[in-house]
C-alpha cells in the first residue's frame, strides 16, 4: 500500500485583494506552501502532487524538487481539485491518499501521522477541532460517534450553525473509495462548486468515516484574509523564538522579535526589541542585536554590537560595532574590532581591523586598512557618472573630517589628510595632503553690512 499525497493551492484568495497567489504569501520569509509541504514530507509520502490554479506558474516555481503539479483548470471548488488530482495519480486503488490544504503554515505533521493511523477499517477520517467561533467552517455532523457528513457554513441550517465541531479540509482516504466517490460529485450548492466535503457524506453512507480532534484549532488555523495571516504569521513566529530561547539564546521582548524561519543564531546571542533578521542571516554568539535592527542576507560575528541600523548582504566581524542609524548595503564586511558608526553608510567596502568611520561619512566602493580613522564628513566620491572607482586607504591613516576622497585614489599607510580637502591624487606614505584655498579676513565687515541694511531701510 502506497501513500499518496494531495496539497490544494489553486485557490486565489480573494480576500486578500492581491495578484499573488494565496499560498506563496510569505510566513517568516517562507511561502505558506511550503511550511505545509515541510509537514506532509515528514509523514513520507510515497508521492507528493500539489494542486495548481490561479498563477499555477508562479505556484510552480515554488515547488521543491521532486514534488510535482497538476493544474486545475477552471477552479470549479475543492472537490473538483481533489478529481484533477486523484486523475493525475493514475491507480489509487488499495493505497492511501492524504488531501491537505495549502494554506494551513501550522499544521504539524503529528497531526497527520494520526489522520494516517485513524484510516485501517475506515473509508475515510479527517480532522476535526472545536471553536468557540466555528464561523465560516464546515460542521461536522454525527450519529453518536460516527461521523455522517458535514455541512458548509453557507449551506447550513441555523441548528448545524450551532454545532462547534469543525472539519478543517484535511483527510485520509482509501484510494478507491474516494475515487468513486469524486465521480458523483454535484455542484448544487450556493456557490455552484464541487465540494470536498460532500465526499464525507456519500463515503459515510457505505463506510464508516472516522474523525481525528486537534486539541488546538489555532494548529489547523487557514488562511484567507490579512488578518488571518497576521495571526498565523503571529503563532508561526512565537514558535520560532521559543525554539531559539530553548537553545540559549536571550531576548528581552520576544513579540518583538522577528525571524525568518532562514536565521541562524548561536547561543549567546542577545536580540532587543524590533529586530527583524531575514534571509541567510546569521548571529555569533556574544553578539547584540538591536533595538531596532534590520538584517538580510548578513553575518554578525561574536560579541558585535549592532543597534539601529540595517545591513544588506553584509559582514560585521568580531568585536564590531555599528550603529546608531547606519546603513550597511551589499559588499561591506567589517573586520574584527572595526567602528561604523552614526548616520554612516558604506557599499562594497571593507574596513580593516580596528578601523573607525565614526560620523556622518559615506564609504562607496572603498577598501580601509587597519587602525585608520576616517573623519566626520568624509566621501568617497566613486561615481563619474558612467563607472564606479574604487578608494584604497591604508593602516594608520587619519583622515580630515569632510574630506573629499574622488576615486580612483589611494592613501598610503600613516597619511594624513587635511580637514575640508578634496583629494584627487594618490597620497604618499607618510604625507599630509592639504587641499584649501587660503583664508581671507575681511575686518570690520559686520559693522558695515548693518550700515548698509540701515541705510536701505
Amino acid at each position: 500500500m502506497s501513500l499518496r499525497a494531495i496539497v490544494l493551492a489553486a485557490g486565489r484568495g480573494t480576500r486578500m485583494r492581491s495578484d499573488l497567489p494565496k499560498v506563496l504569501f510569505p510566513v517568516a520569509g517562507r511561502p505558506l506552501l511550503a511550511w505545509v509541504l515541510d509537514a506532509v514530507a515528514e509523514v513520507a509520502p510515497d508521492e507528493t502532487l500539489v494542486v495548481v490554479g490561479y498563477g499555477a506558474g508562479r505556484v510552480q516555481e515554488a515547488l521543491p524538487a521532486g514534488v510535482r503539479s497538476v493544474v486545475e483548470e477552471p477552479l470549479l471548488g475543492t472537490g473538483y481539485a481533489a478529481k484533477v488530482a486523484v486523475e493525475a495519480l493514475g491507480e489509487v486503488a488499495g493505497d492511501t491518499v492524504l488531501v491537505v490544504p495549502g494554506d494551513t503554515p501550522l499544521l504539524q505533521p503529528e497531526a497527520l501521522r494520526a489522520l494516517v493511523a485513524a484510516l485501517p477499517g475506515a473509508t475515510a477520517a479527517l480532522l476535526t477541532t472545536r471553536m468557540p467561533d466555528p464561523a465560516g467552517y464546515g460542521r461536522v455532523c454525527r450519529d453518536g460517534d460516527r461521523v455522517t457528513g458535514i455541512v458548509e457554513d453557507r449551506d447550513a441550517t441555523p441548528e448545524q450553525r450551532a454545532i462547534d465541531e469543525v472539519a478543517v479540509s484535511t483527510y485520509a482516504f482509501e484510494g478507491a473509495a474516494l475515487a468513486e466517490a469524486l465521480r458523483g460529485l454535484a455542484r448544487d450548492n450556493d456557490q455552484g462548486e464541487y465540494y470536498l466535503t460532500d465526499v464525507i457524506g456519500r463515503l459515510a453512507a457505505v463506510g464508516r468515516v472516522r474523525g481525528v480532534p486537534v486539541a488546538d484549532p489555532a494548529e489547523v488555523r487557514g488562511v484567507n484574509s490579512h488578518a488571518q495571516l497576521a495571526e498565523v504569521a503571529a503563532e508561526v513566529r512565537r514558535r520560532i523564538n521559543a525554539a531559539w530561547m530553548a537553545a540559549g539564546v536571550w531576548m528581552l521582548d520576544p513579540e518583538r522579535v522577528y525571524l525568518d524561519a532562514s536565521v541562524s543564531l548561536e547561543a549567546g546571542a542577545r536580540l532587543y526589541p524590533e529586530v527583524h533578521l531575514e534571509g541567510s542571516t546569521t548571529v555569533a554568539a556574544g553578539a547584540e542585536v538591536g533595538p531596532q535592527v534590520f538584517a538580510t542576507d548578513s553575518a554578525l560575528g561574536p560579541a558585535s554590537r549592532v543597534w539601529y541600523s540595517v545591513l544588506r548582504g553584509a559582514e560585521v566581524g568580531e568585536g564590531a560595532q555599528v550603529g546608531p542609524f547606519a546603513s550597511l548595503r551589499p559588499g561591506t564586511r567589517l573586520a574584527a574590532g572595526a567602528k561604523v558608526g552614526t548616520f554612516v553608510e558604506t557599499k562594497n567596502t571593507v574596513v580593516g581591523r580596528g578601523s573607525k568611520v565614526p560620523h556622518l561619512s559615506y564609504m562607496g566602493d572603498a577598501t580601509i586598512g587597519e587602525g585608520s580613522n576616517i573623519g566626520a564628513g568624509t566621501i568617497t566620491c566613486n561615481y563619474d557618472g558612467a563607472e564606479k572607482h574604487r578608494t584604497v586607504i591604508g593602516d594608520r591613516v587619519f583622515i580630515g573630517s569632510d574630506t573629499m576622497l574622488v576615486a580612483p585614489v589611494r592613501i598610503g599607510d600613516d597619511a594624513y589628510t587635511g580637514a575640508g580637502s578634496t583629494i584627487t591624487r594618490d597620497v604618499p606614505p607618510g604625507a599630509l595632503a592639504v587641499e584649501r584655498s587660503q583664508q581671507a579676513e575681511v575686518p570690520g565687515y559686520a559693522a558695515k553690512k548693518a550700515r548698509k541694511t540701515r541705510q536701505k531701510g
